[in-house]
């Protein structure tokens, strides 16, 4: 009973304390010189019904005040509803009704908003009042507003357990009261972007490859490119993710390499080689009570075979170990086609809708907003403006030669600028040497293992990019960018001619006057780089 009260008194039910000691029999109860009366709030007290009232009277009621906690502003009625029903709810206490039928016929009973606390990546943390009904996607409106940050539809909400290593990303949808509800005191949120959220949605064949996705049990053949989002979002289809995977054996350190099958009813593994036979499946975790989620300890502390881990953990668990089901893929894309496979599996739809209309949801600062101007970088062309008009550059040759020569112009336009500005035009500016620290995307003296940290963190996107100080050239930068799930480092140098310093990436071919520059133009060219700098891996302070 005392374990039913306290999971009463964690979703805010705040009328239950819990007695246990004057609730035993006589016989077993220890001796006592005082002993109280029985208080209202125990229990087990059951207090006779109001004069005149019944179970069917105040049944009556209940039904009435599940129709006045939806309306706004109507707490002294609902107030009076609780007030009255009191006897007649405590026999569902007594007889330990589920939390979750509880809060479904008393939903009056519990407090229309929270106290949440969400942490940002420098550990800084916000008070939040939260409702009933706020969504994450509301949560991260009301953040990024406060923080005066850029509303990209990339910021997400993170459950994060330290003592379980374990963290995820909340769904657009999820309700953050219920998310609370489940968490333990040492588990927190924090505020992150994450660009990797819906990036299958606009590249599926990164995600899934056709080795891993059939388009149903029986069959073998290949998905047609067009319907691969298809199969996973229609409740009618029934898709199947299949590989091999490592899975952690309960209570011990030792991995054992299975043939997993993941489907709509839930994720198998077969007792007999790769066989996909009924009776050689057996269930490993159901996805409707389950939910996926990212390793942030390391490969080490679990003796893992490799450093892909991921883990599906039930709803109930809090911080049961024994309970997690821990994972371990053969690569980065087959861990992360697992991850995804499994959100599409539970959540279906409603990924598409989130996708799709994020501004059409409900917002508690929508009166705040404004229009942000958005540029997709995909849409962006090499164009020649030498002439009278501007005209598109189509050979890949000549737009590498227009970026060198558009690089040369930036310099020297810099050079123009320090002369004017500065008392000596032979000494360096010490506002160019400086300004970068200003910017979202720098991040000062942190090591190669935090940056790569950080670039996983935000999604393995192509572009994701970030600046720091370099660790073994202290005049030198570092420029970490991903591609193909894959992170990379670039030197940047310092550069001197002429008495003028200057960054370069490419030995000195091209050259900025300051970082800021530097990455402007890789935003839009790609240089001697993969890809172009896209997405800046930033943390913003609460």
């Amino acid at each position: 009973m005392g374990n039913y009260g306290s999971k009463l008194r964690g979703i805010g039910c705040p009328e239950l304390e819990v007695n246990s000691v004057k609730r035993k029999s006589p016989e077993d109860r220890p001796v006592a010189k005082n002993i109280k009366k029985t208080k209202k709030a125990e229990v087990n007290d059951l207090p006779p019904h109001p004069a005149g009232e019944t179970d069917e009277t105040l049944e009556r009621e209940r039904v009435e005040h599940l129709g006045e906690v939806q309306i706004r502003d109507n707490h002294n009625n609902v107030s009076a509803k609780m007030a009255k029903t009191f006897s007649y709810r405590r026999q569902d206490v007594v007889q330990a009704l589920p939390v979750k039928d509880f809060k479904e016929r008393w939903p009056g009973l519990f407090e229309p908003s929270q106290i949440i606390k969400v942490y940002s990546e420098d550990g800084a943390g916000k008070v939040v009042e939260v409702p009933a009904d706020m969504r994450a996607r509301d949560v991260c409106q009301f953040l990024v507003y406060k923080s005066h940050c850029l509303d990209d539809n990339n910021w997400s909400l993170v459950e994060h357990h330290p003592l379980l290593g374990l963290e995820r990303c909340l769904e657009d949808h999820e309700l953050v009261v219920q998310v609370q509800a489940s968490m333990t005191s040492d588990s927190k949120f924090l505020f992150r972007k994450n660009y990797d959220k819906y990036e299958f949605f606009r590249n599926p064949l990164k995600f899934f490859p056709e080795q891993m996705v059939a388009l149903c049990q029986e069959s073998n053949g290949s998905i047609p490119h067009s319907q691969l989002l298809q199969n996973f979002l229609n409740s009618s289809s029934c898709p199947e993710v299949h590989g091999f995977l490592y899975l952690k054996a309960s209570g011990r350190k030792s991995w054992k390499r299975l043939s997993m099958f993941l489907r709509r009813s839930g994720l198998y593994y077969s007792t007999k080689g790769s066989s996909k036979e009924p009776r050689h499946l057996q269930l490993l975790s159901d996805l409707e009570d389950s939910s996926v989620f990212t390793v942030t300890t390391g490969g080490k502390l679990h003796n893992a075979p490799t450093d892909y881990q991921f883990c599906i953990k039930p709803s109930k668990v809090r911080s049961e170990c024994k309970e997690l089901r821990m994972l371990c893929a053969e690569d980065e894309q087959s861990r992360t086609c697992w991850m995804t496979a499994f959100r599409l599996l539970k959540y279906g739809i409603l990924l598409d809708q989130n996708y799709k209309s994020p501004q059409q949801r409900k917002s508690p600062v929508s009166h705040f907003s404004t229009p942000v101007r958005s540029v997709s970088e995909n849409s962006l062309v090499a164009m020649d403006f030498s002439g009278r008009t501007g005209r598109v550059i189509e050979n890949p040759l000549e737009a590498v030669s227009a970026a060198v020569e558009e690089g040369q112009k930036w310099r020297k336009r810099g050079q123009r600028m320090k002369a004017l500005g500065s008392p000596s035009p032979l000494q360096p500016s010490s506002l160019s040497s400086v300004i970068h620290r200003t910017q979202l995307w720098f991040h000062g003296r942190i090591r190669r293992e935090e940056s790569h940290k950080m670039i996983m963190q935000q999604g393995q996107v192509d572009g994701l990019f970030l600046l720091r100080d370099c660790q073994s050239n202290p005049k030198a930068f570092v420029l970490t960018l991903c591609h193909h799930q894959k992170i990379r480092h670039f030197q940047i140098l310092p550069c001197e001619e002429e008495g003028q310093m200057s960054f370069s990436l490419d030995d000195g071919t091209t050259k900025f006057t300051d970082l800021i520059h530097l990455v402007e133009f890789y935003q839009l060219n790609r240089g001697v780089l993969p890809c172009k700098l896209k997405h800046p891996c930033t943390a913003v302070a609460l």
